[in-house]
């Protein structure tokens, strides 16, 4: 990573949604893995949520960390693929008061690497709402990695240069985590 020169880390309120008709807490990798990573580098985990895949639950859980002043980031795993239960882009996009095109773009051409060209069926995206960034990812926990190590980390880095998304996230206090 690139770091700007007298730059410092700002820890920033992270939501996670699990979207998943089979996964519970116990079994919910990809969650855990967001939520952990985070962590470790110094982001705050301010709630953790596992729904199961339903367009209407999915967008009222967004809506409400959108609207809420502690909530700076939504990572959202599960329900981006194919199958006719997976609605997640469907439930949050109409969310977004700006799309982030080059998110879905990126992380497809990183994920070809690992599963090649079964990547034209991920639906990864991300978008921008009341200055909360919100990033759908597929549910598998090695998808989730490879957005983590090859976007996020750095996206959600104040010290990433030339630029990050920290700059363009609503500024908020401290608060305790809330599940």
């Amino acid at each position: 990573m690139r770091v700007k020169p007298d730059a410092v880390f700002v820890p920033l309120n992270i939501a996670v949604l699990t979207v998943s008709d089979t996964r519970t807490f116990d079994n919910d990798t990809s969650g855990e893995l967001l939520a952990s990573r985070s962590v470790q580098i110094g982001h705050r985990l301010v709630a953790r949520v596992l729904l199961k895949d339903d367009l209407y639950k999915i967008r009222a859980q967004v809506a409400t960390w959108i609207a809420d002043d502690q909530v700076q980031v939504v990572l959202i795993t599960g329900g981006t693929g194919f199958t006719g239960r997976d609605s997640t882009p469907e439930a949050v996009q109409c969310l977004f008061d700006r799309s982030i095109d080059g998110f879905g773009e990126l992380f497809r051409a990183l994920s070809i690497l690992d599963i090649g060209s079964s990547t034209v069926q991920s639906r990864a995206l991300a978008g921008m709402a009341n200055r909360t960034l919100v990033c759908c990812l597929p549910g598998s926990t090695g998808a989730c990695r490879t957005a983590w190590e090859g976007i996020l980390v750095e996206q959600l880095d104040a010290r990433h240069m030339p630029c990050n998304f920290v700059k363009h996230l609503k500024p908020v206090q401290a608060c305790e985590s809330r599940g």
